[in-house]
């Protein structure tokens, strides 16, 4: 007898390289494998969740490659659009009025101001005995306290264009007329009608079937008089009070997504509790503007959580996969690596697809979850690698495991130890030196000191090197016009350069680095101001200040980081993984950290000692013995390399890695493949205690 899911939807209308982010530190839930290729996945792409998952947008703009329609769920579509044609979606809630006009520059002013706050607009125009009138809400808001704190933000935000009104909160209050046979019987209703403080609308509470409704009221108690109101303006008319949960569309004529010139499209507002789905016909794509206009398989549901618009596309589990594992893993790799991702990502779908974290769905299109961007990443070799293993999924003990991921493990994948603090042996730390074929194409770079002390890198074909220092360091002469000097050895084109150079400008040679990549990096240096920020938040304890010794005091099986201490107290951060995002969002815990102040002495006694950048230091130079008076100080290992010390002590990490280093490394895959493994034994290298099997 097959399990139900939760959540986890039979389609219910007969149709047919980044790191996977850590979810959870439970591994094995009792999850079961059956009919895995005919099972529809829920992807939430607009939701929120607090802490745990938050993207929201007022409304959504969807559009069909075929026909296609929209209805509340379990009662077929209410209405229908064409191909090509784009309509907009919201769900009713609490919101802010922000203004009216019939004015458009004064509406679209408004609107401009407000998409680059935390309320955004939608602005929609209404047709009225003195002509058009635009009208600028925002929201939805979880409360109607929340509206009103919005409501004073919003008077704030837009105070030039309000001209003496002041942004009110609505509600999902009304009270509403009897049935109409059409949409305009409605419409010539609706525009006879002009109550002070309340809206008009037409609404579809039916397919066919239309009424007007007047709100939105913010509680039962403004319901009831507008009731009161309306009986005495209007007694001609049938009026009733509209229970809260009744499912109905509000049409709109939404003009938000052209401010240049209004270019009304058709807005349907949800109201009540059920949700909304939207539905193409056969296999067409939907287009979802919101999310770079990507086109998405399956269907979508819109529904109201936490009082904002939940947007969950319904999709079968392997035409998810054809889009997953290119987002995943660059499509022109090897055929075997691209099905070892397959495995691995229809394993991650199905067990957080049970454990339903996301509450309406189980996964998101981020990599909270997995990297999905729809129809957009679907490439030939992607669909063979994914058809290729239909069903297949990882399994320990009967159950499907969590077939976690990241992009380069650096030589070596993660213990769990080191990642959540507990041991699972599907994740014990094994070799991926695979993962150096990462650096394959990749240029070195000389990490150099210039004439005016400053130092930084410069990329090897930039330069040629000529002779040496009296201390033994080799020199270099740049060769091409205008070279940077990076801070680090990677181009960031946002970042600004420490000099540049021209033909025939020399620097002394300190060492040769490999340019920072998913397999070795370099990043900072940090000072103990931005590590503090940093870490602000996300430890027990606080850390405490000025940061003057960083060290790691603890390594896990792999020599990942699971302890550091601050000025010999230890940074208790939740978890060892945790360290990444506490560190100003450090690749991996794989690291190492110097602190450009200090250096060590070996003596050839084998004793250390640790000196620190101070003026006076006697130093031993090419010429002597000196005292250093300040600025950079330039110290010489045993194999040849050298480091400038100052005085500034800060903090830089220099590591391999990228991502948290569990389960598969995504360009070991990929350097496994190319020496001739399979995808099985690709997977086996990297789970441990795992089979393979076909549902």
């Amino acid at each position: 007898m097959k399990r139900i899911i939760p959540r986890i939807m039979q389609s219910r209308w007969g149709k047919g390289v980044m790191a996977g982010l850590l979810l959870t530190g439970a591994l094995q839930l009792p999850a079961s494998a059956d009919s895995a290729s005919s099972t529809d996945l829920r992807v939430a792409m607009y939701l929120d969740l607090g802490s745990t998952y938050k993207s929201t947008v007022p409304a959504v703009t969807l559009k069909g490659d075929s026909a296609w329609g929209a209805g509340p769920e379990g009662e077929g579509d209410w209405v229908d659009f064409s191909p090509g044609q784009s309509a907009r979606f919201s769900v009713d809630g609490y919101k802010v009025k922000a203004l009216e006009s019939s004015d458009w520059k004064t509406a679209a002013a408004a609107v401009k101001i407000l998409k680059d706050t935390a309320d955004k607009p939608v602005a929609f125009v209404q047709n009225t005995a003195e002509g058009k009138v635009y009208q600028v809400y925002t929201g939805p808001y979880a409360s109607e306290a929340d509206a009103q704190s919005a409501a004073n933000r919003v008077a704030g935000s837009i105070s030039a264009q309000l001209k003496g009104q002041t942004p009110a909160v609505r509600g999902n209050y009304y009270v509403g007329t009897g049935t109409y046979g059409s949409k305009d019987e409605a419409e010539s209703v609706r525009s006879t009608l002009n109550v002070n403080g309340a809206e008009a609308s037409v609404v579809m509470t039916g397919p066919w079937e239309y009424a007007v409704w007047v709100g939105g009221a913010a509680s039962e108690a403004e319901q009831a008089a507008l009731l009161g109101q309306l009986l005495q303006t209007y007694p001609y008319i049938s009026w009733s009070m509209v229970a809260s949960d009744s499912a109905a569309l509000l049409i709109h004529s939404d003009v938000t997504l052209n401010l240049d010139s209004p270019s009304p499209v058709d807005h349907y507002e949800l109201s009540g509790d059920a949700a909304l789905l939207i539905r193409d016909s056969g296999d067409a794509f939907i287009q979802l503007a919101e999310r770079s206009g990507r086109k998405y398989r399956g269907d979508f549901e819109i529904s109201r959580y936490n009082g904002q618009l939940a947007l969950v596309n319904e999709v079968p589990l392997e035409q998810y996969l054809y889009s997953v594992v290119g987002a995943e893993m660059s499509a022109s790799w090897p055929q075997e690596a691209l099905k070892a991702q397959a495995v691995a990502a229809r394993s991650f779908a199905l067990y957080n697809a049970e454990l339903n974290k996301f509450k309406v769905a189980g996964l998101v299109d981020t990599t909270l979850s997995q990297v999905y961007n729809g129809a957009e990443q679907e490439a030939d070799s992607v669909i063979r690698a994914v058809d290729s293993t239909a069903g297949e999924v990882l399994t320990a003990s009967g159950k499907i495991v969590e077939g976690i991921f990241s992009s380069n493990s650096g030589g070596v994948t993660a213990d769990s130890t080191e990642v959540w603090g507990n041991v699972n042996t599907v994740y014990s730390s094994v070799p991926s030196t695979e993962d150096e074929v990462t650096q394959a194409s990749l240029k070195s770079w000389y990490h150099v000191l210039l004439s005016n002390g400053k130092s930084g890198y410069v990329r090897e074909d930039n330069i040629a090197t000529t002779g040496k220092t009296a201390a033994g360091l080799q020199k270099m002469t740049v060769t091409t016009s205008s070279v940077n000097v990076r801070p680090l050895p990677l181009i960031q084109s946002d970042v600004e350069p420490v000099a540049k150079l021209n033909p025939g400008d020399e620097a002394v040679v300190l060492e040769i680095v490999d340019e920072s990549s998913a397999y070795s990096w370099i990043r900072g240096p940090y000072s103990s101001a931005e590590l503090l920020k940093s870490l602000d938040g996300k430890t027990a304890t606080p850390v405490p200040s000025p940061i003057t010794n960083l060290e790691v005091t603890q390594r896990g099986p792999s020599g990942r980081v699971t302890q550091i201490k601050a000025n010999g107290q230890t940074v208790d951060v939740r978890y060892p993984d945790a360290f990444r995002s506490a560190l100003n969002g450090l690749p991996s815990t794989l690291f190492d950290i110097a602190a450009t102040g200090r250096y060590t002495v070996q003596s050839a006694g084998g004793a250390q000692a640790t000196g620190t950048a101070a003026s006076g230091t006697s130093v031993q130079s090419a010429s002597g013995l000196k005292t250093w008076s300040g600025g950079n100080m330039v110290v010489m290992g045993a194999d040849g390399t050298a480091r400038v010390i100052d005085q500034s002590n800060e903090f830089l990490f220099i590591g391999k890695g990228y991502g948290h280093g569990l389960g598969m490394s995504q360009w070991g895959a990929k350097g496994m493949a190319e020496a001739g493994y399979d995808y099985r034994q690709i997977l086996q290298h990297y789970y441990q205690n795992v089979t393979i099997i076909e549902e």
